[in-house]
């Protein structure tokens, strides 16, 4: 599907929109002047390795905080027995 990426002439406000055949102009959702822009976007190319890869990171991410949090949990909890 084919997204394209604007920005307002008018007030400056970048956005995406998906544009079919029969869509209506594009218009600025914050202004909605006409006057627009379109901007040179990257591409997106999504595979299984892709997805694989972006699982295996988000995972790791996950995997990080809640060792964070549980280092957090234990440190509160020796710092309210050693208030007793």
């Amino acid at each position: 599907m084919p997204i394209f990426e604007y920005q307002c002439r008018h007030c400056g406000h970048r956005f995406e929109q998906l544009v079919l055949p029969k869509s209506p102009a594009a218009e600025c959702p914050a202004c909605g002047k006409s006057d627009l822009e379109q901007m040179i976007s990257l591409v997106s190319v999504s595979s299984e390795q892709t997805r694989k890869a972006n699982l295996a990171a988000a995972k790791k991410r996950g995997a990080a905080i809640q060792k964070e949090r549980a280092h957090e949990e234990h440190k509160a909890l020796h710092a309210h027995y050693d208030e007793h």
